[in-house]
């Protein structure tokens, strides 16, 4: 056993106690009634850097929610590592699917996890694995192993579309200038099979509207005499994709970067049973693009996905209702080298142009930002490989992510800098969905990890 892992050994029970306080506080970012929980989260970050060894830490204010900045300089001739992560959370909507209450957070084992797991609202997004960050901050201070400067930025609005990080970024650039960007906001393969995600894809996300009659109308005295906005919305929907599950909108694929042979042949390799995969998710058989693996629908191919549809009467019992509007939230997933906002435009013409007559519709674009591509022939790569292959005793696999993370491309632009993203995650740990989880293994494995990178790093960046 190493001094890290008698470390984390002698604190762990310090370090999940702590992890539930935080997870406590439910700082939803998309409701603003939960304003003073986002508040008293900022508080509690800030605090934890400082007894973890920041020098200097102070809540930012933004025209939205706060930012947490800390730093620890030890030479301005060494490197600096940025760390990135999030406080806020999803809402833990629906509640009555969570096995218990999604802010009080409990361990129990799982098939996955037989040491346990945390249960709760933002465990492994991204509160557990911000965390991993602090308390591997506290470790190298503690024990004099910090081999270079470190800054963090902590945001509260990930989950909204980080509208205010590029204003914030715009007016900082010295303070959070660095030579690389590490975050964990993402997964790895399993748990005996490190992984480094190499790519992100980018997001268009839209709310749609739909309304007809200027009231509600009884469904008898109407029905089959004029549009039924739901209805309607519902066909508009489901024409969005055809028979291969192909997108229709027009010139949706024009940029889309196809992922070579060589790319496709190399995920293939990663250990991936479809048998395993559809049991957990209890489908019978798996659904996508024709002509693309699973692992190739979900990572390096464009989607369409409704998030939410709504109408109507949806209470108890019956109410015979034409509805006078219909909703929907759309989100789209993009790949290199899609335009975000050009693919919104491209949806709202479309959308538009399938409406028939008797309705109205309005597209609400709503956040978005393009996908992100972490080359695998740079020091920082180098860097995040050495510290899995020496915390896990065997070589990472790089992996593109289904997910989005759109502040990684506007980091590259405005800070010149990479991004690194070393996410110790699983598939199965709910994000975003009742019951979230992140394995108590996987918490103290990542805070293992994470001195191992600077390790690896400040070596590689000085030549050694």
């Amino acid at each position: 056993m190493n001094n890290i892992q008698k470390y984390v050994e002698e604190h762990k029970e310090r370090f999940i106690q702590e992890l539930v306080d935080l997870l406590k506080i439910p700082s939803i970012s998309a409701d603003s009634a939960y304003r003073k929980d986002i508040l008293k989260t900022a508080d509690a970050v800030k605090v934890r850097l400082e007894e973890a060894g920041c020098d200097h830490v102070e809540i930012c204010e933004t025209p939205g929610n706060p930012i947490v900045f800390g730093e620890k300089i030890i030479d301005s001739n060494l490197p600096t590592v940025l760390v990135y992560g999030h406080y806020d959370v999803q809402p833990p909507d629906p509640l009555d699917l969570w096995e218990s209450p999604p802010f009080e957070p409990i361990i129990k084992e799982t098939k996955i996890h037989p040491e346990g797991a945390m249960f709760a609202r933002g465990a492994c997004d991204d509160k557990g694995q911000m965390y991993m960050h602090v308390k591997a901050l506290e470790y190298m201070t503690r024990n004099n192993e910090l081999p270079c400067n470190v800054k963090f930025m902590i945001e509260g609005e990930e989950e909204v579309g980080s509208s205010s990080l590029g204003w914030f970024i715009e007016r900082n650039k010295e303070k959070l200038s660095n030579d690389v960007i590490l975050i964990s906001d993402t997964g790895m393969i399993a748990k005996d099979v490190p992984s480094i995600t190499t790519g992100l894809r980018g997001l268009s996300y839209v709310e749609v509207e739909v309304t007809g009659p200027n009231r509600d109308l009884h469904s008898g005295l109407y029905g089959g005499a004029v549009a039924n906005p739901i209805n309607v919305l519902t066909k508009m929907i489901a024409s969005l994709h055809d028979e291969n599950n192909h997108i229709t909108i027009p010139g949706f694929y024009d940029r889309v970067e196809e992922a070579s042979d060589l790319e496709r042949s190399k995920m293939a390799e990663a250990p991936f049973s479809i048998e395993k995969y559809k049991e957990a998710l209890d489908i019978e058989d798996v659904y996508g693009e024709k002509g693309y693996t699973t692992n190739e629908r979900n990572s390096i191919r464009p989607t369409l996905d409704v998030n939410g549809i709504w109408g109507g009467y949806t209470g108890e019992g019956a109410k015979t209702v034409i509805a006078s509007k219909a909703y929907a939230k759309i989100s789209m997933r993009l790949v290199p080298d899609q335009d975000w906002k050009e693919i919104t435009e491209l949806f709202k013409k479309h959308f538009e142009s399938i409406a028939p007559k008797g309705v109205r519709v309005n597209v609400k674009p709503h956040h978005g930002g393009q996908a992100y591509v972490t080359p695998i022939d740079t020091v920082e790569y180098q860097a995040a490989n050495d510290a899995y292959k020496e915390a896990f005793g065997k070589t990472p696999i790089p992996q593109r992510s289904g997910g989005s993370i759109p502040i990684v491309s506007l980091f590259e632009k405005e800070l010149k800098s990479k991004t690194i993203l070393m996410g110790f995650g699983l598939d199965s740990d709910a994000i975003h969905s009742p019951n979230e989880h992140f394995g108590i293994w996987n918490y103290l494995k990542g805070i293992e990890t994470i001195p191992l990178f600077y390790k690896h790093f400040a070596k590689l960046k000085s030549g050694e």
